[in-house]
Parts: C-alpha cells; sequence; structure tokens
C-alpha cells in the first residue's frame, strides 16, 4: 500500500497542503492539481486514488468523475462542501467510491484512502454463475458478462464480490456498509441502493427484474445466479 500515487484535486492550497501532509506521512506519493484542466492533464501518469473536490474554479467535480469514470476504475473519494444526502447520492450515482464532507478530520480521509486501497487489493477463485454468464475475477479485478469485459468502481466489485460469494444469503444494508466501507457511514441505506442500481445496470439484462441480486424488501438484498458447477 504504502508507494501508491494519490492524486488530490482541491483548490483551496491550505487543505490541499494539510491533505498531501498527512498522506505523505503514511508513505503515499502525492500530486496535487488546483484546477480540473490540470488534474485530467495529469491523470494518464496513472494512480492509484483520486481525491477529488467538487468545487473547482473551471471545471466541476461531477463533470471530472464522470470523465474519468469512461475509461477507468480508478477509485475516487469525493471531497467537497455540500452535505445533503442528495448530493452523496448524486456524487456516488455518477461513479464515485466514497464522499467526505468539508470540514472533515485529515486523519479519516486517509483511512477511507486505505479502505479503498485493499478493497482494489485481495485475489481469491473466480467466481462462475449462470453457465458462465457471469465471471468474477477477484485476482485480477475483473468482470465478464456474456465474455465481455465490464467497468465496476472498486466499490461496486467489492460490494458485487461480497454477496456473491454467499448466494442466497441476505444482507442488511448496514452489513454491507460494514463489509465495503469497514466505517460508520451516515446515510449508508441510500449509499448501499445507489451502488446496488449503478451494478444491476450493468450485470442485469433486465435491472427491473434481475436474475443476480434481488432486494430483501424492509432488510436488504442478496445474490440469486446460480454457481457454475464442473
Amino acid at each position: 500500500m504504502k508507494g501508491s500515487r494519490i492524486l488530490v484535486v482541491e483548490d483551496e492550497e491550505k487543505i490541499a497542503e494539510i491533505v498531501k501532509a498527512y498522506l505523505k506521512k503514511e508513505g503515499f506519493q502525492v500530486v496535487v492539481a488546483k484546477t480540473g484542466e490540470k488534474a485530467l492533464s495529469v491523470l494518464k501518469d496513472g494512480f492509484d486514488v483520486v481525491i477529488l473536490d467538487l468545487m473547482l474554479p473551471d471545471i466541476a467535480g461531477e463533470d471530472i468523475c464522470q470523465t474519468i469514470r469512461k475509461d477507468s476504475d480508478i477509485p475516487v473519494i469525493m471531497l467537497t462542501a455540500k452535505s445533503e444526502e442528495e448530493d452523496r447520492i448524486k456524487g456516488l450515482g455518477i461513479g464515485a467510491d466514497d464522499y467526505v464532507v468539508k470540514p472533515f478530520s485529515p486523519r479519516e480521509l486517509v483511512a477511507r484512502v486505505k479502505a479503498l486501497l485493499r478493497r482494489v487489493k485481495g485475489p481469491g477463485e473466480n467466481l462462475i454463475f449462470n453457465k458462465g454468464d457471469l465471471v468474477i475475477d477477484p485476482s485480477r479485478f475483473e468482470i465478464t458478462k456474456n465474455s465481455s469485459p465490464l467497468v465496476l468502481t472498486p466499490t461496486e466489485f467489492k460490494l458485487l464480490h461480497c454477496i456473491a460469494q454467499r448466494p442466497g444469503q441476505v444482507f442488511t444494508r448496514l452489513q454491507l456498509v460494514n463489509v465495503i466501507l469497514g466505517y460508520d457511514f451516515e446515510g449508508y441505506d441510500r449509499t448501499i441502493d445507489a451502488h446496488i442500481k449503478n451494478i444491476r445496470h450493468k450485470i442485469e439484462d433486465d435491472p427491473r427484474s434481475p436474475a443476480y441480486i434481488k432486494t430483501v424488501y424492509g432488510i436488504g438484498y442478496k445474490f440469486i445466479g446460480q454457481p457454475h458447477e464442473d
């Protein structure tokens, strides 16, 4: 985990320097971009996590996140003064993995960066469902549907992999938050729902009639894909 490259996109110099100092203390390599244009220009250099302020002087953070998600699954933590639940859900809906509201604890932000990096790691055996229709390869962090690769964010991958490992088991939303985030998270009901909605649109032929993730009303979700038998 040490040595991972972190891109901090933040126009407030004081905040950027504090975040950079805390991350460097933990052994991360840190690059700061004060504008959206600069961030997009350096992304090609390769990073392991992006910490993205939404209120930038030139390009909206939401637009940058959507641009990143067009061709990359790099973990994105949104950093913003917007505290309304709808803003958090909107951010997660366009592909962010986490959402930190200003003012925030730099130590907590570092903990969230580490949690995201842990989610990206962690190999295991392939999970194959519905006669090979869906294949989850945790060692390569890849998912294929009908032999075509899918792009999931690290949080989406972690969530899907968690429930797919235990087909038929009902998970509450709070259980899923604890598994994929590892700490108390305000507004977790809507957060998990937003991630599940994104996953369904990617893996289901018809999200309204799911073949993989079923809603257990009033409780949470369960994976209903049929494991492949050799």
